[in-house]
């Protein structure tokens, strides 16, 4: 059999943000924020250690990102360049964590989740080939 071993690990901060380009009215165009939750799933073709994909304590790293430059800050300061929406934040988390932590994983990143409510999401997908 053929297959892969994925692990999960969710995160959360708080923060606040503005879309613009909306229509007159849209309440995302107002200054609103959310208790985001973020997960990061990584996957691997073989175990290491006791049986790990990645112990979910080399994961630290990303979690202190996510608090120091993102919990309680206006997304809008923090991603200049774009709009904050979730789908575009999950691109950035994706690419921070594919900068500065991939290397040192013995998984590898797969999806990145960003959820505004319980019930959205966006996710963003890496291209694995």
């Amino acid at each position: 059999m053929i297959g892969v071993w994925r692990i999960g690990k969710r995160f959360s901060f708080d923060a606040s943000h503005r879309l613009s380009g909306l229509p007159e009215g849209h309440k995302c165009g107002r200054l609103h924020g959310y208790t985001y939750t973020v997960e990061v799933v990584l996957e691997g073709d073989s175990l290491a250690g006791p049986g790990f994909v990645t112990d979910f304590g080399d994961l630290a790293p990303f979690s202190h990102y996510l608090r120091d430059h993102l919990d309680h800050r206006h997304l809008n300061d923090v991603l200049v360049d774009v709009e904050p929406t979730s789908e575009r934040l999950a691109c950035h988390l994706a690419q921070w964590f594919k900068e500065h932590l991939a290397e040192s994983l013995g998984g590898r990143l797969a999806v990145v989740r960003v959820s505004e409510t319980p019930s959205s999401w966006a996710e963003y997908v890496l291209d694995l080939t």
